[in-house]
């Protein structure tokens, strides 16, 4: 654990007072200085009660009903939400680009202690953010950006020098930077939080206003390769199970500088009636440790989440990560040029068939080559449901190599249908209007589809198809920074630098942090794409000589 300046600790003693102000208790932890990387952390302390680590009573979370309830922002924020012109991400990073700049502000203990710059790629420097180029990270860090900026001189500066004239301060000024920092506060430390019906709409739902609904506006949302797994993508404020607890989405003091790891000693979870906490409407952390070591730092997980997200949210990567994922799509902005694009277009629509897919590294031990030994999970039970009771069915041989394949079904659906050829995509026309003949008035279903698809297809042209693409991404990967071996030296001979002065002083070992995390990130994706290239060409290898 390092040392801390005077100025920290002060800090850090301030917002430990206004968090027992505010109800907070910690029972079985500190709040203490980390490292360079991780900034602050809960640590075990030397007595502990309970498995009850640290209690937060819910009235100090800042959620979108905080924001609309307020004062000052509640006014202006109600019209933009109820006309759909912001999403309730929009409206906490506002309140938090507000509260930042105001000279009185209640909320600044905890201000105070959060990060100033993050490491997330919307903070890297012009030559940091070469190292990402050929990742799906580079353009989607440069469109965010650009979507930011917008969003910041549509939206928010004006409203924020306004919002600080009604508060009395006509000197203090926002900058774009001032609204990066808030933006890159929620998506780091926001918790997805289960509410009590009764805590969120304390009286009648007409007398408040309507709840705030998560939904992924395209100005606030991270732009993401990753959409089959959203980030952070359970609906907030969306009513589950039995209609008494609503999701939303929101910020904890003092829970959320709990840092991630694989193996968490901690978990955080919301007690509506204080049989647990002893406190009612409250956030408490649990040990899941049998005995917390005293001063080991308590971490939680922060999901299972691949180096992509993680950089990209937190600002942070796991050399090794076993979440990892590799994100392979066919470009729907290439189909209209594609031959019989109309027929093949009408296709995919019919079968539901996917152009993108994500590919966990976890699958590759069911594949042809496994990277370790372990028993296949419910989870990865394969899609095995090809079948039809038609004359032309059944004719095609069920391909040995099924339940060794690690690629969606609905994905190879999309691929066998863009790869399609001209006497393919007629016999497929002609099974399927055998089928509409036997049933007059009745469409063939999207299994019944596919069926036709395969049965004219076979995977052949699909598999060729997934290896041209493979071979394109890493061809792009290894473009502007070389091989997986290249990046492999680089790692191994790397001096981290933590300090953004020392960083410039590169001697070829030297490395930022920032530089060293794309490295370990880009490597991860080179990695898997030749793992997953070599699974799809030994696929190719059977499906042909299948078909001979």
């Amino acid at each position: 654990m390092a040392a801390i300046s005077e100025e920290e600790e002060a800090k850090l003693e301030r917002f430990l007072d206004w968090l027992q102000v505010n109800g907070a208790e910690l029972r079985g932890c500190n709040i203490k200085y980390s490292d360079s990387r991780k900034g602050f952390g809960i640590f075990a302390s030397t007595e502990t009660s309970d498995d009850v680590l640290l209690v937060v009573p819910l009235d100090l979370a800042i959620t979108p009903m905080r924001v609309l309830q307020d004062p000052l922002l509640g006014p202006e924020c109600q019209k933009m939400f109820q006309d759909g012109q912001v999403d309730d991400r929009f409206l906490i990073i506002l309140f938090l680009t507000f509260e930042r700049l105001r000279i009185n502000s209640s909320w600044k203990p905890y201000l105070d202690m959060l990060p100033t710059r993050f490491g997330n790629p919307l903070w890297f420097s012009d030559d940091d953010i070469l190292e990402l180029n050929g990742t799906n990270l580079y353009h989607a860090t440069e469109l965010q950006k650009k979507n930011l900026l917008s969003l910041y001189h549509d939206k928010v500066e004006v409203l924020v020098k306004k919002l600080l004239i009604l508060d009395g301060d006509s000197e203090s000024k926002a900058s774009f930077e001032h609204f990066l920092w808030a933006n890159s506060v929620f998506w780091s430390r926001a918790l997805n939080i289960p509410l009590p019906h009764s805590f969120v709409f304390p009286q009648s739902q007409d007398d408040i206003g309507e709840c705030p609904s998560t939904s992924h506006s395209p100005e606030t949302a991270p732009v993401n390769s990753n959409e089959e797994k959203e980030i952070q993508a359970q609906p907030g404020a969306t009513s589950v199970g039995s209609g008494d607890t609503i999701w939303v989405e929101g910020l904890v003091p003092g829970i959320d500088f709990c840092n991630h790891d694989l193996k968490p000693m901690a978990t955080w979870e919301v007690d509506g009636t204080g049989s647990v906490s002893r406190v009612p409407f409250s956030m408490y952390l649990l040990s899941v440790a049998q005995r917390p070591i005293p001063n080991k730092e308590i971490s939680i997980s922060y999901g299972n989440k691949g180096n992509e997200e993680l950089l990209y949210l937190y600002g942070f990567v796991i050399d090794n990560n076993p979440d990892d994922y590799l994100m392979v799509h066919y470009p729907v902005e290439a189909i209209p040029s594609i031959p019989f694009s109309d027929s093949k277009g009408q296709l995919l629509e019919a079968q539901n068939a996917q152009l993108r897919c994500l590919l966990p590294k976890s699958v590759l031990n069911h594949g042809f080559f496994p990277q370790t030994t372990s028993t296949i999970r419910e989870s990865d039970e394969k899609e095995t449901v090809r079948s039809c009771n038609f004359s032309w069915s059944g004719q095609r041989k069920m391909p040995s190599y099924m339940n060794k394949l690690v690629f969606r079904e609905d994905f190879m659906t999309g691929l066998r249908t863009i790869a399609m050829q001209e006497e393919e995509i007629y016999k497929v026309s002609a099974m399927l209007e055998e089928l509409v003949e036997s049933r007059p008035g009745e469409q063939p279903s999207e299994t019944e589809v596919r069926m036709a698809v395969w049965e004219a297809c076979g995977d052949s042209g699909a598999l060729q198809l997934l290896v041209d693409l493979l071979n394109a991404k890493m061809m792009k990967l290894e473009e502007n920074s070389g091989t997986e071996e290249q990046d492999a030296r680089l790692l191994e001979e790397a001096c981290v630098l933590e300090s953004h002065e020392e960083a410039r002083d590169l001697d070829g070992r030297r490395m930022s942090r920032n530089k060293w995390s794309s490295v370990v990130y880009r490597r991860g994706q080179k990695q898997l794409t030749r793992l997953f290239l070599k699974e799809a060409e030994y696929a190719l290898h059977l499906a042909l000589s299948s078909d001979h």
